[in-house]
């Protein structure tokens, strides 16, 4: 079997552990020998990421969430104006982006709100650094929750919705559990059983293993 192209790199930040993905060509550089990738949910330090990315010879084209709680944001204003990159989500989950009180910045002390540059509707096709993903709404761990789906790579950023056999929290203001199963079960594990699942906590996983061994989804 050929060796995919498409790659996912990873920082963990913040005070939860967050994981912050970038996706990219491995073969693709630009004239100045950097790679372009997509950045998904920069959850701290701004600052450090885009130096560790730049060190790595990396360009970030688009910044794209999962969902707006702080611990996903919390890096997003220092990139933007560090890079000038835009930032993207799903039109549910904006207002969320932009509250201090629903993204639970305030709660945590962290004070934090992104107001993002482009929204997206489910389904949409999203093209940048050489790649395409869809936005899957998966509304449940709060009510614009998202994930980004890569089809021809087989490669899902399921954000705070689907862990390695957990999936995400749903006590949080716009949370529902219900529609957190029926977004599983209805919009992910119909995807093929191979596609790889990079959660926004924790190891990752596979739509295959969740179907047979996630204890949440029955």
């Amino acid at each position: 079997m050929a060796e995919k192209e498409t790659n996912v790199g990873m920082f963990t930040l913040g005070m939860v552990g967050t994981n912050c993905y970038f996706v990219f060509k491995e073969n693709q550089e630009d004239p100045e020998g950097f790679k372009h990738c997509i950045l998904f949910d920069p959850a701290d330090q701004g600052q450090r990421i885009f130096d560790a990315l730049t060190e790595k010879k990396f360009k970030i084209d688009l910044i794209l969430l999962t969902h707006g709680h702080f611990d996903h944001i919390g890096g997003v204003d220092k990139l933007r104006e560090i890079t000038g990159v835009k930032v993207g989500c799903y039109i549910k989950e904006e207002a969320i982006c932009k509250d201090k009180y629903l993204n639970l910045s305030n709660d945590f002390g962290a004070d934090c709100a992104v107001s993002p540059d482009i929204t997206y509707n489910d389904g949409d096709i999203i093209e940048a650094a050489g790649l395409s993903c869809k936005l899957i709404a998966t509304p449940g761990h709060t009510s614009g929750s998202c994930c980004f789906y890569f089809e021809k790579d087989d490669i899902l950023i399921s954000g705070d919705t689907l862990f390695d056999e957990s999936v995400g929290r749903t006590d949080f203001p716009t949370s529902s559990t219900s529609e957190l199963i029926r977004s599983v079960k209805e919009k992910l594990f119909v995807l093929p059983d191979d596609t790889v699942v990079y959660p926004g906590h924790g190891e990752v996983t596979t739509i295959g293993h969740e179907k047979q061994y996630n204890p949440f989804i029955i």
